[in-house]
């Protein structure tokens, strides 16, 4: 039998306790460990949950591996290779890959009677996984489009039709400047919102033939491929097989191919995200500190107002370990009720979040009109055992007051 636990949950359960001075320390020990644990819980969800929108909103953009001419730097660059079925089927079968989509990119400009806006008209083929602006639709449709037939049709969002004062059904000309300029009409067939402004403001989406066209480019050719994943860890380790298997294969164009994924294609996005981590890691330490603080208050006031027990303990030939480990058992107890109530209020609060979106963001500087809430069951664990170790551990320092207690001197308590 565990002496030392037995001692402290006899002692965590007198109530006797409830009338001694000990008992306003101690409440505020375990609300401090209580509140900590919440706003950690909160912290890590709202800020997970913003990196995973903004990485899947750029994934649905511009999927999580893009395969395309090794010398085009940007989404503006018309530089085509082959994306032909035998190059898709190559790059499906690589482990871990979901959908290989094709797609051509074509820049412009937008022109109404009374404004102007550039644009970046993407085409896609009849694979191309519509998912996410699906989910993203706010009015109209999202039309399935052909490699064969131009469908003289356009998704735009919901804030570039607003600029240029359109709406579903109306048409819109198109401009594209290459020595002289070509003019092409569309009919909008629907409006997104993503809230993400950079791809908001330019992306409209019409069908594979019609951008291949206006590149003039051969059969077969198009913009590059892009490569949706089904586990986003294995990011880096399919981007670098990919490129190693890729790196100095040309198409019979020769055009040579490069694979770069979408951290590589959007590094100030993901540094600025990678800032997040720090500013998790600072609140985390700052919280942990601070819960910590208050219990050693409250251990030291529970060491002071039990000196009486401690030196019955020794006196019936208890050491200072067991004494030690008496009180630590104790503040564990202590220490789990606190952590309890702070996983009912951080959850709650992620759970209420979940279901209502109760609280609100400026979409213009947020990209998003939630506050988002994305929490594993592993970080949660890992949130509670170093909440928990970390406070036992700031604890054992104070607990060595024990070894200065004397049997006789404990007299004087009575």
């Amino acid at each position: 039998m565990n002496l030392p636990l037995f001692i402290a949950r006899r002692l965590y359960s007198d109530g006797s306790h409830k009338q001694r001075v000990s008992r306003p320390a101690v409440l505020i020990a375990m609300a401090g460990i209580a509140i900590g644990l919440a706003v950690m819980i909160v912290t890590v969800s709202v800020i997970a949950g913003f990196k995973t929108e903004i990485r899947d909103k750029l994934a649905g953009f511009g999927a999580h591996v893009r395969v395309s001419a090794l010398e085009a730097v940007n989404d503006y660059d018309a530089c085509p290779v082959v994306a032909d079925d035998t190059v898709r089927s190559l790059l499906a079968s690589y482990p871990g890959v979901r959908h290989v989509q094709r797609y051509a990119v074509k820049a412009g400009m937008l022109k109404t009677d009374d404004a102007f806006q550039g644009m970046l008209l993407k085409g896609v083929g009849p694979e191309y996984d519509l998912g996410f602006f699906r989910r993203h639709l706010v009015e109209g449709e999202v039309p399935q489009f052909s490699d064969t037939a131009s469908s003289g049709q356009v998704v735009m969002s919901l804030a570039l039709a607003r600029k240029l004062r359109l709406d579903v059904g109306d048409k819109v000309f198109t401009y594209y400047i290459e020595g002289d300029i070509r003019a092409r009409r569309f009919t909008v067939a629907g409006l997104y919102q993503t809230n993400f402004t950079e791809y908001d403001n330019r992306v409209l989406l019409t069908d594979l033939h019609t951008v291949c066209r206006l590149n003039n480019w051969q059969p077969g050719q198009a913009s590059g491929l892009e490569i949706l994943l089904d586990d986003y860890a294995r990011l880096d380790d399919l981007t670098w097989e990919m490129g190693n298997d890729l790196h100095g294969v040309c198409d019979r164009y020769g055009q040579e191919y490069g694979v770069r994924n979408v951290e590589q294609l959007n590094p100030q996005v993901f540094a600025w995200l990678g800032i997040l981590d720090v500013n998790i890691w600072v609140i985390l330490v700052l919280l942990t500190g601070v819960a910590g603080f208050t219990m050693i208050s409250g251990l030291l006031i529970l060491i002071i107002e039990r000196t009486s027990t401690i030196g019955l303990l020794k006196s019936l030939g208890a050491d200072n370990a067991t004494v030690r480990r008496v009180f630590l058992w104790l503040s564990v107890l202590l220490i789990g009720r606190g952590m309890l109530w702070g996983n009912i209020i951080g959850l709650s609060f992620c759970v209420l979040q979940r279901l209502t979106g109760v609280f609100g963001l400026d979409p213009e500087t947020y990209y998003m009109d939630t506050v988002p809430v994305s929490l594993g069951v592993w970080t949660l664990l890992l949130l509670n055992a170093g909440t928990l170790l970390a406070s036992v551990l700031m604890l054992l320092g104070p607990s060595c007051l024990i070894a200065r207690i004397r049997p006789a001197d404990s007299m004087r308590y009575e």
